[in-house]
């Protein structure tokens, strides 16, 4: 039998990463993962997956800020998927240097590996965030590009890094922009994990930020499909194109609070948190995906609901082990 076909991801000991690297090895590849380089041994979600999926995975720790690790990390790949990323936007506000080092810098690192080392392919991970509020619902790909954060600046400056690699030395990069993505191992910085989190640890006091804004929310497994369809797909078919992932669905906040609370029967008494409300400019009011595009080059398409997804990680958090791993009680910026 031939050989596993080997790809690189970074970002692998994260929520998505870790997921994606589990379903690539279920889909036959085996994985070279880059860690963030830590004094701790750690390996992340990774060291959560099952030992005959590991056997599949060579850990690497390094960092996408320095060249020389991305080098190491990309060399002998078919394929890269670049999901390593500072994610938090409210921490974006106290640590932007740290977000364009990362970001950007990064991303820089990762498109010059791929670019002399001659890789086939490389994904890179975009956001929705770089639409900022809708102007135009649903939202395409053509919306225009509207930073209201640190963080989605910084996304922004890969997306273009990106973008001008493949026109100015033909990198075959392709660009997957998904919208707000959830599920099991996802940090309590995020919505629906600190309000599931919360009442899982015996809480029904729920500290939140606005709960106006809409959002359109995929689960985790749906979109690690959408990297693998852009991953895989024919060349013509999706290199040097951005293609945006999500359900077409929106729900605000407050709604989405009361639908958790009735899957876990829980009465919930919701109260702002100052410290989770962004500047009056920065919070993006409007996110929903069209994924029109998407669809029509590899065929991809959403298998679970909110209500199927919210399921599955209720189920996860209600789990102590899991729960173990998060302070539920204090807030992750």
């Amino acid at each position: 039998m031939p050989a596993p076909a080997l790809v690189a991801v970074t970002g692998a000991e994260g929520f998505i990463g870790s997921h994606l690297v589990e379903t690539l090895v279920a889909s036959g590849h085996r994985v070279r993962a880059m860690v963030q380089y830590n004094s701790f041994s750690s390996y992340g979600w990774l060291e959560t997956l099952p030992e005959d999926v590991m056997e599949q995975v060579d850990v690497v720790l390094g960092d996408v800020r320095d060249p020389g690790s991305v080098t190491g990390l990309v060399t002998g790949t078919e394929a890269v998927y670049h999901l390593a990323a500072l994610i938090a936007i409210p921490y974006s506000y106290r640590a932007p240097h740290s977000y364009v080092e990362t970001n950007v810098t990064g991303t820089l690192n990762v498109l010059e590996a791929v670019r002399h080392l001659g890789i086939p392919r490389l994904v890179h991970t975009s956001t929705s965030e770089t639409y900022g509020t809708a102007r135009t619902v649903p939202i395409g790909e053509d919306h225009p590009i509207n930073t209201q954060s640190p963080y989605a600046a910084s996304k922004a400056g890969g997306d273009r890094l990106a973008d001008s690699y493949h026109a100015s030395f033909g990198v075959p990069v392709v660009t997957l922009r998904p919208f707000n993505t959830f599920g099991p191992r996802q940090s309590m910085r995020a919505v629906i994990p600190t309000v599931i989190g919360q009442v899982a640890a015996g809480q029904r006091v729920i500290t939140l930020g606005d709960l106006r804004p809409t959002r359109d929310f995929s689960y985790v497994k749906d979109t690690v499909a959408a990297f693998l369809a852009v991953g895989t797909a024919p060349a013509d078919e999706v290199v040097g194109r951005t293609f945006n992932s999500g359900t077409g669905e929106e729900i605000s906040i407050g709604d989405l609070v009361s639908l958790i609370g009735k899957l876990m029967d829980a009465d919930l008494d919701v109260r702002p948190d100052p410290e989770r409300i962004r500047p009056e400019n920065s919070e993006v009011m409007r996110l929903v995906c069209d994924a029109t595009r998407l669809r029509a080059a590899t065929g991809w398409a959403p298998a679970h609901t909110l209500e199927q997804g919210l399921a599955r990680t209720v189920e996860f958090f209600r789990d102590p082990r899991n729960l173990g791993r998060y302070k539920a009680g204090i807030y992750n910026v």
